[in-house]
């Protein structure tokens, strides 16, 4: 299908606005120009602030039910272009058709997610009795600005945004600058669909755009998704007005396979598809394996049998089953992790074939690296892309405190055909998130809340703790004699 889109607008106000310059977006399969999106000034992601800052109190005033009855009807319509919306994804993103269809609908569902629990923004608690009767409620907090990453990006965005808007916030939302195209394409309809100001989009430079929308003072919380490093650096620009801070950064996530795990094809299926989805560039994806060592043997030759039946390259091409790398450096910093190991000692297996040329794109073959040391980078860091360090372990107690023994904290999983067994294990992980005999996107429960430990985040997202997360407690407490004093 052609593209008729080959440049975007910023969403300000209700309105279009062009930008008075642009920057370009690039196929990472071939690296071609596929079109412009509008580069935000600093005024204009003023310009954006303000507007949210002004639509605030009539949104917030709005009944919750008649917020949430409004934000999903502006979800009407959003499937007219939805195939080409898809190919756009696809092209500015890397990841395949299939991926790139199910990303907006993730979005869609977690609007109705929300929906169902945003009546607990309306629920009071009382304390009653003397020496006081007092009332906690829960008030929305003002304008949020939400910042996300490539990867997943509506899917992401799914997580605080309909949370963000019907708890009675104004939003700001800054789009991933190497994936705007569909983004603003989808955020068009609903910014337009909802009162004037409400739903803001800014796409641009992160060092010209990211202060303004994280260090105005009219910004009263941020949510951020992305690295670690980029993490830390929005909580510094917030902490100058003491904005507050919802983080969901990277993750090492370790899968631990018990002795007792049932090792057959479709859970084989299963840990290759929650390792290697979106070639590996998911913050929740398997990053590290541990095996019995007894079935480590059993295991590897069970996943490479999997993992040869991929096809890496273009993912417009309907026999592709992963995309490229979504940039040179990302590809080129998973050669080095997978080459060091090498060098190590560790023993690398290859496997799939490419539909295409490797050259002409951010292109891997997804690779085992098998018992590295634990000291080795491809172990201990994100590497966020397709090489997976397989480990074996002697003991379980061994294996769970080296999946404890990380900087990060976000999921984890565990494998066993005895549900008590692998949840007595999973109480023992530090983790937001423990799976039970899967992992990754395919496996969160929507209704729950997400985020991580340690460095991986903090706050959460999703489900009534994430929807809380745009409030703010409100007590009201007045004086309450004993009756049996008068």
């Amino acid at each position: 299908m052609a593209l008729s889109v080959t440049s975007t607008p910023l969403l300000i106000g209700g309105e279009e606005r062009e930008a008075a310059d642009s920057f370009p977006v690039y196929d990472p399969s071939n690296r071609e120009l596929i079109g412009y999106a509008a580069a935000a000034s600093s005024a204009d992601a003023e310009d954006a602030v303000r507007a949210a800052h002004e639509a605030w109190p009539a949104w917030a005033a709005l009944p919750t039910e008649q917020r949430v009855q409004l934000a999903l009807a502006a979800l009407e319509g959003l499937d007219s272009d939805v195939d080409e919306r898809a190919e756009l994804l696809v092209r500015e993103n890397g990841k395949t058709r299939m991926e790139a269809t199910i990303d907006p609908l993730v979005l869609v569902g977690r609007f109705h997610h929300a929906a169902a629990v945003a009546a607990a923004t309306d629920e009071a608690e009382a304390i009653s009795g003397p020496p006081f009767a007092t009332t906690i409620v829960h008030l929305p907090v003002g304008v949020v600005t939400i910042i996300f990453p490539f990867n997943w990006p509506l899917a992401i965005l799914g997580a605080s945004l309909p949370y963000a808007l019907m708890a009675g916030n104004t939003v700001v939302v800054k789009p991933p600058p190497t994936t705007p195209m569909s983004v603003v394409r989808t955020l068009r309809h609903l910014a337009l669909a909802l009162p004037r100001g409400v739903l803001n989009v800014v796409t641009g430079s992160d060092t010209v755009v990211g202060p303004v929308v994280v260090g105005d003072p009219r910004v009263k919380h941020v949510c951020f998704t992305g690295s670690v490093g980029a993490g830390k650096q929005i909580m510094q620009a917030a902490a100058e007005n003491l904005t507050r801070v919802t983080l969901e950064l990277g993750g090492n996530d370790p899968a631990v396979l018990l002795h007792d795990a049932a090792f057959d094809d479709a859970e084989i299926e299963r840990l290759a598809a929650a390792t290697f989805m979106t070639t590996g560039q998911v913050c929740m994806a398997i990053k590290r394996l541990y095996v019995p060592r007894g079935r480590f043997d059993e295991v590897v030759a069970g996943l490479e049998s999997v993992l040869a039946r991929t096809v890496v390259g273009n993912g417009l091409d309907p026999s592709v089953t992963m995309g490229p790398l979504h940039t040179e450096r990302q590809r080129d910093f998973v050669v080095e992790l997978v080459s060091e190991a090498r060098t190590a000692g560790a023993e690398v297996r290859e496997a799939g074939t490419f539909a295409c040329d490797p050259d002409s794109g951010h292109y891997l073959l997804p690779s085992l690296v098998l018992d590295p040391d634990s000291d080795l980078r491809i172990v201990g860091e994100e590497q966020f892309g397709p090489a997976l360090p397989v480990i074996p372990y002697d003991d379980e107690a061994e294996a769970i405190a080296r999946a404890n023994d990380t900087w990060s904290g976000l999921c984890s999983s565990v494998w066993s055909t005895d549900e008590e067994h692998a949840l007595s294990v999973a109480r023992q992980l530090r983790t937001g998130v423990t799976f039970i005999n899967n992992h990754n996107a395919t496996a969160v429960d929507e209704r729950a809340p997400f985020g991580g430990f340690n460095q991986s985040g903090i706050g959460r997202e999703m489900g009534r703790e994430g929807l809380l997360e745009f409030t703010e407690t409100h007590v009201m407490s007045a004086p309450r004699p004993d009756d049996d004093a008068h």
